[in-house]
């Protein structure tokens, strides 16, 4: 499958927490990475780690799921960045609005992204691929 020319760049890691222990992971993470803790009074299931990873967004997301790690990776071209990646041997497990959630070989989620950076931040940054 050939894909077209499209930058991208990991975005960031989200700390997923079953929604029951969702304050007290934020609480522990923001203690444990000496960043304040700020929930997304837009999209409420997200805590924000403001400067947590220098250059990466960091969120503790309730989830009603198991715990885990995962990446978004922000791009110009879901649809391209999506086919780069299934082509990679990744398979697809969910869409949600402009989002692609999709599972790495060895088990591991990632979602792709539209931009979300500051455009003169991603176009410093991103990654082109052919």
């Amino acid at each position: 499958m050939v894909c077209r020319m499209h930058r991208t760049r990991v975005y960031a890691v989200l700390i997923d927490t079953p929604e029951a222990q969702a304050a007290e992971a934020a609480s522990f993470w923001s203690a444990a990475l000496g960043a304040a803790a700020r929930v997304d009074k837009r999209e409420p299931q997200f805590t924000v780690l403001p400067d947590a990873l220098p250059g990466l967004v960091t969120v503790v997301q309730s989830v009603d799921d198991a715990p885990r790690f995962h990446i978004d990776i922000e791009t110009d071209d879901v649809r391209a960045e999506t086919a780069r990646l299934l082509a990679l041997g990744a398979t697809e497990v969910s869409d949600w609005l402009e989002c692609r959630t999709l599972r790495a070989p060895g088990g591991h989620l990632l979602c792709v992204v539209p931009v979300h950076s500051d455009p003169d931040y991603f176009a410093a940054h991103a990654h082109t691929w052919p």
